[in-house]
């Protein structure tokens, strides 16, 4: 299967290297990598260009945004830079971060999956960081979701979900609208991936009410809102961040916001959300 991966890059100097070396390295390489230098400041720039003088399959876009590194719009953005670069002749299309070092075999193992499984739309490994010298699961969310920083999908998959979502929130939302065109998602508990630089460590300030505000663009309502912030606060550990959420919430709701999804997609996307909730009260 053909591969394209698309990588947005901003100041990953200390990274984006191990990143490109862990693709080149690959038992299944793939046919098109493209990295977008996102208005980086440090030698992002050339280290990729290093690599790009190196691998025919690998290029570089550069991108000029804002200097602040904020959740969702600015990735998704980068991410459609690289896209518009590429043909549509691929099988999967990735969207990776730039600080992960992937096991020699990923690639190889995803199309795998996504050859025996025609209905499968989107595929990843696990995300590990590293502590106390040892590298542990990051355990941010349920085992069968797919982290924003490793994303693979299906092209028809792809297409079908309207492509990715310039906002917070765009790696559920993907999800999400997949399993409503019932497409089924995997995630391969024996790819290991080390995860360079923890989620949300070099975050801006100003990302703190995105959370909240991408649950009411998926229109999950006040009970689920209220659930899913109370969930995902007590996993990272902070109450702050709860009230962050709820305030981001009623911020979007007082502005109306537009929503990612439609009344149709959001009675989906609820009713699944309270299965789940259901099933794991019940447990």
């Amino acid at each position: 299967m053909d591969i394209y991966i698309i990588i947005p890059a901003h100041n990953e100097e200390d990274y984006i290297g191990k990143t490109l070396e862990s693709l080149a390295q690959q038992t299944l390489l793939p046919k098109a990598l493209v990295v977008v230098n996102d208005n980086s400041s440090d030698a992002t720039q050339n280290i990729v260009e290093t690599y790009a003088s190196k691998y025919t399959w690998l290029s570089i876009v550069n991108s000029k945004s804002s200097d602040q590194h904020l959740p969702g719009s600015k990735i998704i953005h980068a991410f459609n830079k690289g896209l518009e670069t590429l043909d549509t002749n691929y099988n999967i299309i990735c969207k990776f971060d730039a600080d992960l070092i992937f096991p020699k075999d990923y690639l190889e193992k995803i199309a795998g999956h996504f050859q025996s499984n025609p209905k499968l739309g989107m595929a990843s490994g696990f995300c590990y960081i590293k502590k106390n010298n040892a590298w542990v699961l990051e355990n941010l969310t349920n085992k069968d979701h797919i982290r924003g920083a490793l994303k693979a999908y299906r092209k028809e998959c792809f297409n079908q979900i309207g492509q990715l979502k310039a906002s917070m929130g765009w790696d559920t939302v993907d999800e999400l609208l997949a399993k409503y065109y019932n497409w089924d998602i995997l995630t391969d508990e024996t790819l290991h991936i080390k995860h360079l630089k923890p989620t949300g460590q070099s975050y801006n300030k100003a990302s703190k009410y995105l959370q909240g505000e991408a649950m009411y663009k998926m229109r999950y309502h006040f009970w689920i809102t209220l659930i899913s912030a109370l969930k995902l606060a007590y996993k990272k550990g902070s109450f702050q961040l709860f009230t962050d959420y709820m305030s981001g919430y009623f911020r979007a709701k007082s502005n109306q916001v537009d929503f990612l999804v439609s009344k149709a997609e959001g009675k989906f996307i609820r009713d699944l959300r309270w299965k789940g909730i259901k099933d794991k009260f019940l447990k």
